[in-house]
């Protein structure tokens, strides 16, 4: 494994891309921890702590601790992510927008240049509203409008160029320049994640038993991984035959392949879309006004993190853009014009139409199982870490005030061991392992895989 690895370097354009990934991720984590001017930072650490797991923690997740620290990358990547979004729906229901985006190439880069001013325009909304909740929470050293002008210079500035790391990782580097950042804010925290597992075991916080918790959750930990890794690989293949042509004096075609069809086709992006989404009314939450009205503040907090009405919200919200990923993704009609096209058709299926309804029927399927896949591996950690507040249901939620403390409460585990955070890191992982060896073995080397390569690379550098 370890000549594998070694693979890697040997070869000057992607030792090139890796490194320059590396250089830029290395920029993201040296941007966390330059402060935003006229903030008390201890105090809001200490506000950080006393809301654990809530609706500031979920926001914290995804910009890799720049919220809690109050960094000039606060925002983090969510305004790019979520005017993406909306680019992406508008394309689906707009007709004059989709019509812009298949003239090719131009049609592309003019939607990602209005995704940008939209990602400028949403940075300073936001910013304003953390300027606002900063003040009211009385975080300001300096309060006044020059502070306000201030932050939301520095946040749109910082999640500004947060969007153009992305995009030269994107373009340059390796992998999805936006997953990575995430990932990377992610992986950022797991060290605290660990420390706080051992000072639970060195202080036996949960009694007698706290050596066999802990030895549970890494077992757990472990086999959630492996279940991630397994259903990330799983896919359906359709049999595909070519037909028989004559070419000159050669017969040709007559080749049986298959068409891969991913049982997870989004990887991660439905979680984090979802979870956007749902930020956004999180922080609208945290305004005073809002806190003070008798009808909205009720609202706002059976959306928080934890409760029933954000838990469905989210399953929702992941089976949705599950399917809308793939959507964009897959499209039967243009795998079936292809298959037309090259003279390749699906046994016992007629080429047209009827292929074209057969592969989206098999989308259809698997895409649910691997909605109901990501809902799993999302919720089941849930449990462990904040519970599901089942005795906040409007009506009847008394019904449910004997359940165990655990399953209302949960167990206290750090937020970093959470189904979302471990779904992301894993499956950014693969996706950037799988581009490398891509690369490899285009280059005739060993991928990492047991089956990935046949032909030996040089030895020598």
């Amino acid at each position: 494994m370890l000549e594998k690895f070694l693979n890697i370097f040997r070869i000057p354009d992607l030792r090139k891309r890796v490194l320059f990934t590396l250089g830029i991720l290395a920029v993201y984590r040296l941007g966390a921890f330059i402060p935003t001017p006229g903030v008390n930072t201890k105090q809001l650490e200490l506000l950080f702590n006393s809301q654990a797991g809530s609706a500031l923690g979920l926001m914290d997740l995804f910009g890799g601790g720049n919220l809690r620290r109050m960094t000039i990358f606060a925002l983090g990547i969510m305004p790019y992510i979520t005017a993406s979004i909306i680019f992406q729906l508008l394309t689906v229901v707009y007709e004059p927008l989709a019509r812009i985006e298949k003239e090719g190439e131009l049609g592309r880069r003019k939607i990602t240049q209005w995704t940008r001013y939209l990602t400028v325009i949403l940075g300073v909304l936001q910013s304003i509203g953390i300027a606002a909740i900063l003040t009211r929470q009385g975080l300001v050293m300096n309060p006044g409008i020059g502070f306000m002008l201030m932050t939301v210079l520095t946040l749109t500035a910082g999640t500004t160029f947060i969007m153009w790391l992305g995009e030269q990782i994107t373009d340059r580097g390796i992998g999805n320049g936006m997953s990575l950042l995430i990932f990377a804010g992610i992986v950022a925290g797991l060290p605290n994640g660990v420390g706080d597992l051992v000072n639970k075991v060195q202080t036996d916080a949960w009694g007698s038993m706290t050596f066999l918790v802990t030895l549970l959750l890494l077992v757990g930990m472990i086999a959630v991984v492996a279940f991630i890794v397994w259903v990330e690989r799983a896919e359906r293949r359709i049999p595909i035959q070519s037909a028989r042509r004559i070419v000159g004096r050669r017969l040709m075609g007559g080749q049986s392949s298959h068409l891969p069809l991913k049982v997870n086709s989004g990887g991660v992006m439905p979680i984090i879309f979802a979870s956007s989404i749902l930020s956004a009314p999180l922080l609208f939450g945290q305004v005073e006004w809002v806190q003070n009205s008798k009808v909205l503040q009720p609202i706002m907090q059976a959306l928080q993190p934890g409760y029933p009405w954000y838990e469905l919200l989210n399953i929702l919200g992941i089976i949705f853009f599950a399917y809308f990923y793939v959507s964009i993704v897959m499209k039967p009609d243009d795998i079936a014009d292809n298959f037309r096209k090259s003279g390749s058709f699906i046994p016992g299926i007629r080429p047209g139409k009827r292929t074209s309804d057969f592969i989206n029927d098999i989308l259809t399927r698997i895409t649910l199982v691997g909605a109901l896949y990501l809902i799993l591996v999302q919720m089941v950690p849930t449990f462990l870490i904040s519970g599901i507040r089942f005795d906040k249901i409007w009506l009847i939620g008394r019904a449910f005030e004997n359940l165990p403390t655990w399953a209302i409460h949960g167990m206290g585990v750090n937020f970093y061991f959470g189904g979302t955070s471990l779904l992301i890191v894993v499956g950014v992982a693969m996706d950037t392992i799988n581009q490398i060896e891509s690369q490899l073995i285009m280059r005739h080397y060993d991928g990492f895989s047991p089956r990935s390569g046949r032909i030996r690379g040089r030895k020598t550098w």
